[in-house]
């Protein structure tokens, strides 16, 4: 007996409806044994986690047959439960017990409105340090030791200094008005929503460990300079999306203050400090949790209520400021360590202060499922995070783009699309590579064997001009997949114009302004005008055409208007059959690789 044979939850004919259901949804399952395996019973065991493990179990009666098969089958209420269900099924013959495997169902939270204007269109990380520096003149004070750079081509510090750290503290100098001049750039590639990378002050140039979240970056402007921006790419019909980062906040920081850079008494300063309780002391003040044990990334205390109330729960708290100054919504810095209580009142904030706000967690793996510090996480069950960042995808396709089966993406993404709630799977922040990843163009080049190497090597490695030609050829193909599935294709500055770079700091030069290349960035903008202008790629059902070996095909389908994407990954010919009568296929919009020819039965793709 095979199992996918007897229960499959990807098929309609096993499982409905498919996917994740809303609380109260009556869900009916279906198994098909082998007649020939002589089942005489079978029973459906459900494990309901979330209501105390509580387990169901219920009679499947035999319905008839499926051809060669028996069909046993029985539904199962979900009335007044969100989160999820275990579930397995037992069949028994005269003188054989099968248990199959284990398998989940999500159960959400249907009763909001979920905003659904992320997912839609394209996506722009920025990284402002390294984006574009418009004309300001530098702060007269700056806390950290930060230097500048004097010129924008230089390489970022990333040598140790004389205390053997990496401080991170090396600026170019790029601000809000480079971002705000750049927006018309942005819009013809097809944005509509910008992702700022952290822009409150701190001493380090990623932001990341955050000094004050009430003021801007000086180095990045003022709260004008953020209004303004906001303004201006509203009226060309894009968000913003700050980036939120509150587990941890900076060794230099007014709340933690271990350099005396700030006035007030911070938590390291002083047990009477306001921010005394916000942090973690094993010992005051030298031990102290921080965040994967960096030091200058001290944890904060989430359950802290006077912490809730300055990041969430009060009426002038940092979600709300940020959202009344202009921003639209916020992605989360690892969401997995926030608890699901401060996730929530997050999300309840931004929605109250902006009906539409929209919240989208950093999750590196499946966040349907995700158990972090030993707690199930309530990601996407409903108003905590509206999405996630698509790492899961971006795995499953760059495996694909690199050698791997395109039957492989298929199944890891429609696991992922049966196990998240239909708001998440289209809002997903779907990504090639990010601040946190080799870049793209030098992971599809050159591959990612280079961990013997010196950061020496590896500041001045650049692709050779072969690598460069398949890192493109793959970066088109891995691009055209992006821009065509469900959740918003996100673009990391400069991956459309052809940056390099291993790991940090590498991955986060500056943008080459004049030097890009143009072919891709062309590449990119049809892309993106494809995603603004075909409805299907925005919210389309998707259906797997082809997927086999090197091609991958799929369709989006919304309303009577259909979008096929088909690649060919591999190196020889290949040619995709078409399900549809000659009319459609004549005027059904294609997206290609290299297209060959496109008769009326099938797509024929050339090689890369």
């Amino acid at each position: 007996m095979t199992e996918s044979n007897v229960y499959d939850p990807l098929d309609s004919a096993c499982k409905s409806p498919f996917g994740a259901v809303p609380s109260g949804t009556t869900v009916r399952f279906t198994v098909h044994p082998s007649r020939a395996d002589g089942i005489l019973r079978a029973r459906l065991i459900a494990r309901f986690e979330q209501r105390g493990d509580e387990t169901v179990e219920c009679a499947m009666p035999w319905r008839g047959l499926l051809g060669a098969c028996d069909s046993f089958s029985c539904t199962l209420e979900t009335d007044g439960y969100v989160g999820l269900v275990w579930y397995h099924f037992a069949l028994e013959g005269t003188e054989t017990r099968t248990e199959l495997p284990v398998y989940q169902l999500t159960v959400y939270d249907g009763t909001e409105q979920v905003p659904d204007w992320f997912g839609q269109g394209v996506t722009y990380q920025i990284f402002p340090d390294r984006f574009r520096k418009g004309a300001m003149q530098p702060p007269a004070h700056m806390v950290g030791g930060r230097t500048l750079h004097t010129g924008w081509t230089e390489e970022p510090v990333y040598r140790p200094d004389e205390r053997g750290e990496i401080r991170n503290r090396d600026f170019f100098g790029g601000n809000l008005s480079g971002v705000r001049e750049k927006l018309p750039y942005l819009k013809e590639l097809g944005v509509e929503t910008l992702y700022l990378c952290p822009i409150f002050e701190a001493a380090e140039n990623h932001r990341y460990g955050t000094g004050d979240y009430e003021r801007i970056d000086p180095l990045l402007g003022e709260d004008a300079d953020f209004a303004a921006l906001c303004r201006d790419a509203h009226a060309l019909g894009m968000r913003v999306m700050l980036d939120g980062v509150f587990n941890h906040t900076g060794y230099i920081s007014r709340y933690f203050n271990a350099a005396d850079a700030y006035p007030e008494p911070g938590a390291y300063q002083s047990r009477q400090s306001r921010y005394a309780d916000w942090f973690y002391f094993q010992h005051w003040p030298d031990q102290y949790s921080s965040w994967w044990g960096i030091y200058t990334l001290p944890t904060t205390n989430k359950e802290s209520p006077d912490y809730q109330r300055y990041i969430y729960a009060g009426e002038n708290s940092i979600i709300r400021r940020w959202m009344r100054a202009g921003a639209d919504g916020w992605r989360l810095d690892v969401a997995d360590e926030l608890p699901d209580c401060f996730l929530a009142g997050i999300h309840q904030a931004a929605r109250a202060e902006q009906p539409d706000a929209a919240i989208i967690g950093e999750v590196w793996e499946d966040g349907s499922n995700k158990i972090a510090y030993d707690v199930r996480r309530q990601h996407i069950w409903g108003r905590h995070c509206d999405g996630l960042m698509g790492y899961p995808f971006r795995s499953a396709l760059l495996d694909f783009i690199l050698g791997g089966d395109a039957a492989d993406f298929m199944r890891s993404m429609e696991t992922l699309r049966e196990h998240y709630p239909p708001f998440a799977w289209q809002s997903a922040m779907n990504i090639l590579g990010t601040h946190d990843t080799v870049r793209i163009l030098t992971l599809l080049g050159a591959g990612s064997d280079h961990q013997e190497q010196s950061r020496d090597w590896r500041a001045q490695a650049r692709l050779s001009a072969e690598e460069y030609a398949r890192g493109i050829s793959r970066l088109r193909l891995a691009a055209l997949i992006l821009f065509a599935f469900p959740g918003s294709p996100t673009i990391y500055y400069g991956d459309e114009a052809g940056m390099e770079g291993f790991e940090d700091p590498f991955n986060r030069r500056t943008f080459p302004w004049g030097q890009e290349d143009k072919s891709l960035l062309d590449w990119y903008k049809k892309l993106g005008q494809a995603r603004a202008s075909l409805a299907p790629l925005r919210r389309g059902d998707i259906r797997y055409v082809c997927a086999q070996g090197r091609v991958l095909a799929f369709s989006r389908t919304l309303e009577e208007q259909t979008v096929l994407c088909a690649v060919n990954a591999g190196k020889t010919t290949a040619t995709v059959p078409l399900p549809w009568s000659e009319t459609e296929t004549l005027s059904l919009p294609l997206m290609t690789g290299r297209l060959l020819c496109s008769p009326a039965c099938g797509v024929t793709l050339e090689g890369w």
